[in-house]
């Protein structure tokens, strides 16, 4: 699923899961990203690497290794 920085993931959920597998999901992130929602189209402060758009539910999830850009974030479903 996931080897290092180095590794891919087979869907956006995987994202998710590895950030709680490895207990980052409730932990902020070095520094904040905005968001556009691709559900609702709100654009919010992701602060954590597991966040919830405020407007709609969706989460987001960033592995640690990939905070520096907004593209490496992933949406895995509506209160996933």
């Amino acid at each position: 699923m996931h080897d290092g920085c180095a590794g891919s993931f087979e869907n956006d959920r995987q994202v998710v899961d590895k950030v709680r597998q490895m207990g980052f999901d409730k932990q902020p992130m070095p520094m904040p990203l905005d968001i556009k929602c691709v559900e609702c189209g709100e654009t919010f402060e992701m602060i954590n690497f597991e966040d919830k758009c405020p407007q709609c539910g969706m989460v987001y999830g960033v592995t640690p290794c990939h905070t520096f850009d907004p593209e490496n974030v992933k949406p895995a479903g509506i209160n996933y």
